[in-house]
């Protein structure tokens, strides 16, 4: 493996020639993400600074009754030209609150129950055929993780609460990084030794994407249709049956993990890319770095193929990736970093350790204490619990038995009963 760079051959040099000229006017912008920041007059959607046109066609819903009315954290589609300041003038725009889509619950729960995982072992490990292979052992806690949580905290776009986030730093050498979308992020090792904070800022705001703009569900959606069909379960997203329910239980959990582990389409990388690169830009960090950040990851790991760790997965080359990252500099960033002290800063939540994947709501008030398996150790089930929570406190059931929408787990001092996925009853 080549060496990584590190010291002051690490420090990079900045020259206008890293950017390119501004870009002509009147390019065709598409537009599909969320309202993440308002400046000036400008809306901050899909990264970019957009504007409505005169006479442009507004649809808007609930609280969206103006382009000015729009909340932070609908979301947003629509399509525009590039103006001469790197602004977009959109001729119509779509305006909606991000409620919860089909098969999104179902993805939370199986990056939980990976995240769970995670923590139950103590490392980050990849399986196949039965077989488990060590990635890095797990850091909860430390001067490693309270750099990224720091980090992160003001990466995050406004509408996003950052006690939701769960950090974890991987010991590994390797330069990578990856988060799911239950807002579970996890930074090599190798990062944090080798990048400066700017650096390490870009990286992150590009993973945080994948989570606030749903890759993993956008990734899966279309292939999830695909087995619903092959199952003889598809039909209308509003009338799926509990025969299609148990179909997409049993192959969310798969596909999130291929989506998370290796990488998603060209599209939604280069949009965590562009978005990222914006969530840097807010927080203050030096955005002119990423160009230059992405011709060191391909000098470390090559130049010829896409890059093959979670962060540089099934993206388009390095080569591209560092012209189009020049491009969004010269239309949105050509005076360089914010200003010092124009930046507010959010306070960061203060953590002794990660927490653990959040837990759902209760359906009812009712809390069932398991025997504890030692003197200071208390399992708390409680009814409305989905399969990753009791995993998580109980490990993994002695046996399963599936009957119909009900699901039975047997454990030594215990059994759990589920009903379409969530606690309703249990057994001691």
């Amino acid at each position: 493996m080549t060496r990584a760079v590190s010291g002051a051959a690490g420090i990079l040099t900045l020259t206008l020639a890293l950017v390119p000229a501004p870009p002509a006017a009147a390019a065709d912008v598409t537009l599909d993400g969320y309202a993440e920041w308002r400046e000036g007059d400008c809306l901050v959607v899909d990264g970019q600074r957009v504007r409505m046109a005169a006479g442009g066609q507004f649809h808007g819903r609930e609280k969206a009754r103006t382009f000015a009315e729009i909340p932070l954290g609908y979301e947003v589609k629509g399509a525009g030209r590039r103006q001469p300041d790197g602004s977009v003038s959109a001729r119509h725009l779509d305006v909606r609150p991000n409620n919860v889509a089909l098969f999104e619950n179902m993805i939370r729960d199986a990056t939980d129950e990976a995240e769970a995982r995670y923590r139950k072992f103590g490392q980050i490990f990849e399986e196949s055929g039965g077989r488990m292979k060590t990635v890095g052992r797990l850091e909860v806690d430390g001067p490693g993780v309270d750099r990224v949580r720091g980090i992160v905290t003001q990466l995050l776009p406004p509408y996003v609460d950052p006690a939701k986030v769960h950090v974890y730093v991987v010991d590994n050498k390797d330069w990578n990084a990856f988060a799911m979308g239950n807002y579970a992020v996890f930074v090599y090792s190798g990062l944090l030794h080798d990048l400066d904070d700017d650096e390490l800022a870009i990286v992150l705001g590009h993973e945080l994407v994948h989570a606030t703009h749903e890759h993993t569900r956008r990734q899966i959606k279309k292939e999830m249709w695909i087995q619903l069909a092959a199952a003889g379960a598809a039909g209308a997203a509003s009338a799926i049956d509990s025969k299609g329910k148990r179909t997409v239980a049993g192959v969310v959990t798969q596909l999130a993990a291929v989506a998370w582990s290796n990488g998603y389409g060209r599209d939604l990388e280069d949009q965590a890319d562009r978005v990222g690169l914006r969530y840097a830009y807010e927080a203050g960090y030096d955005v002119r770095k990423g160009p230059v950040l992405w011709d060191r990851f391909a000098d470390k790991y090559g130049r010829g193929n896409a890059v093959a760790n979670f962060f540089f997965g099934n993206h388009s080359r390095s080569t591209a990736r560092a012209a189009s990252l020049r491009q969004e500099l010269a239309m949105n960033y050509r005076d360089g970093p914010r200003t010092a002290g124009s930046v507010p800063k959010r306070p960061v939540p203060v953590m002794v350790s990660a927490p653990a994947p959040p837990a759902a709501a209760a359906t009812a008030g009712l809390a069932l204490a398991a025997p504890a398996r030692g003197a200071t150790e208390r399992r708390e089930i409680k009814l409305g619990m989905t399969p990753a929570e009791v995993r998580t406190l109980l490990g993994e059931p002695q046996e399963e038995v599936v009957f119909d929408r009900r699901t039975r787990w047997t454990f030594p001092d215990c059994t759990v009963i589920f009903d379409d996925g969530r606690v309703v009853e249990v057994k001691f």
